[in-house]
């Protein structure tokens, strides 16, 4: 059978699951507990064992939405991290060539780079467009700056949801665990700090856990939205460069001003 110590998992897996779940705990609690008890320390590594169902069904939440969080946060900071790289190397690369077929031919290889689709999608329309509506390539190098921007910040909204709810779904799990603190309190009619302290502290993980997923995602949100809009800063000082660009190879006046 499963640990009684683990109430919501002893509620969630009755009837037919309870032998496999009971088994896949035997297993892997000797292997992950200790591990847990070293990270977090044991005397909060066993206040958490002894949480109540609600408290322990929190926690779950609370770790689902830190491991979305931190799987964003990671992936977003390294492409983020390749974008900026490759970016500065197409530009460099731009900015030494004298044709836009030589950009156009080296453009594959900043493939990261938000601006190597910008620069695509205003080549593709200048070579269709030819010298006849220049104000057409500026429009599409603009609408692939947009899609690209869109592209960045996709996920991002995971990072300010976590941020946002996660200490409001730990404050749930303590008002809880209170609650059920005197509770008990009452029925033992010793209203003593010994009595109710236990409970309090037992309590009082779901919040500071809230806190533990909330933090990380303000902090890299917030990051992030910085580095979007030097990201799209930077899309439209180059749309600009492409269109002093052709200006300057073909001498067909842009108009942009």
């Amino acid at each position: 059978m499963i640990n009684p110590q683990f109430p919501l998992l002893a509620s969630i897996a009755g009837g037919a699951f309870t032998p496999i779940l009971g088994s896949v705990a035997h297993v892997f609690a000797p292997v992950f507990a200790p591990v847990l008890a070293s990270f977090i320390g044991g005397e909060i590594f066993n206040l958490i064992r002894q949480t109540g169902a609600v408290a322990q069904a929190v926690l779950v939440i609370l770790l689902i939405f830190s491991i979305f969080s931190w799987s964003v946060i990671l992936t977003k900071w390294s492409a983020i991290k390749r974008a900026r790289a490759q970016s500065g190397r197409f530009l460099r690369a731009f900015r030494k060539a004298q044709r836009l077929q030589d950009v156009a031919a080296v453009s594959e290889q900043f493939k990261p780079s938000p601006l190597v689709a910008v620069f695509d999608n205003a080549y593709d329309e200048y070579r269709r467009q030819g010298d006849g509506n220049i104000n057409a390539v500026q429009r599409a190098a603009q609408i692939a700056s947009s899609e690209e921007l869109t592209r960045l910040e996709r996920r991002l909204p995971m990072l300010a949801t976590t941020g946002a709810v996660a200490p409001f779904i730990g404050l749930f799990g303590t008002v809880w665990g209170i609650i059920d603190a005197f509770n008990g309190l009452g029925d033992a009619g010793a209203a003593t700090l010994r009595a109710v302290g236990p409970g309090i502290s037992e309590a009082l993980i779901t919040t500071a856990f809230g806190l533990f997923a909330a933090i990380p995602a303000v902090i890299f949100y917030n990051q992030f939205t910085h580095s979007m809009r030097e990201f799209a800063a930077r899309m439209d000082d180059f749309t600009m460069e492409i269109m002093n660009f052709i200006e300057r190879t073909t001498g067909v006046t842009t108009g942009v001003r």
